[in-house]
């Protein structure tokens, strides 16, 4: 099984220009398929922006809307998957949402955030209730998480569970809080085994201030790719053997005792 070339975009786009991040998203997935990516992931809210305030029922899309249209059509004509947070519209419902097309242009998956942080995503989201969505792609089971769902170990063990090789998770991580993408998203994957991609925003928007440091880490809890503090475009292979070599070696998984674990339900 060949490795899967992953490119994480670094970029918060412009806050409210749903058309302008389109083109930065193609312009990301042109240079992702030149250097080998077949996947590309984009951060939290991408295709609108975070700090939208109540522009956030405006801008929502349902999940095949005009917007994932335009982008299975990025997809398909730069041969390579993309996944990318928006704001879904589901009837009078709204989302945090991340949604995976493929290189074909199919929608192959759509993960609601399950974790809303602070009040401004509860007062304009209605949190999700499916913790593991996933999908194949390149021969791997990739799953989708969203940015402070990846902070609480129960719901990452339980993609480890369900046999998550690569999780994305796009996030809009913000100061004070980088150790989460410096050292949080490393342990995650060694202890569950697997690959972690956390693809954060960057920079000031409204009151936040994002500190990107988007990184690929794989399950030896090693970074294969890290960005900085700016605008950029990093990438690093999710190799199908070497997950395959690191899950013989690392016990956690085999030595679990589920009967121990009660009281934490």
């Amino acid at each position: 099984m060949t490795s899967l070339h992953t490119a994480l975009l670094q970029s918060s786009g412009r806050p409210g220009d749903v058309a302008h991040n389109l083109r930065v998203l193609d312009d990301a997935a042109r240079a992702a398929a030149a250097n080998g990516a077949g996947l590309l992931a984009a951060p939290e809210m991408f295709l609108t922006g975070y700090a939208i305030g109540d522009d956030v029922p405006r801008l929502a899309e349902p999940a095949d809307g005009e917007s994932a249209d335009a982008i299975a059509e990025i997809a398909t004509r730069h041969g390579l998957a993309v996944a990318y947070g928006y704001p879904e519209r589901d009837g009078e419902t709204v989302y945090n949402s991340v949604q995976l097309i493929s290189a074909d242009g199919t929608r192959l998956a759509n993960y609601r955030k399950t974790h809303l942080f602070g009040c401004f995503e509860r007062d304009h989201f209605t949190p999700g209730d499916q913790p593991v969505v996933q999908a194949e792609l390149a021969g791997l089971r990739v799953g989708l998480m969203i940015c402070y769902d990846v902070e609480f170990p129960e719901n990452v063990r339980a993609h480890a569970l369900a046999g998550t090789d690569l999780l994305l998770v796009p996030t809009a991580q913000m100061h004070p809080f980088q150790f989460v993408a410096e050292s949080l998203v490393p342990v995650r994957a060694f202890e569950n085994q697997m690959y972690v991609a956390y693809v954060n925003r960057t920079g000031p928007e409204g009151e936040f201030e994002f500190v990107g440091l988007s990184t690929l880490a794989g399950p030896d809890g090693v970074a294969r790719a890290r960005a900085g503090r700016g605008e950029e475009l990093v990438s690093a292979d999710v190799d199908p053997a070497f997950l395959a070599a690191s899950r013989e070696n690392n016990p956690y998984l085999r030595d679990r005792r589920p009967g121990l674990y009660a009281s934490l339900v």
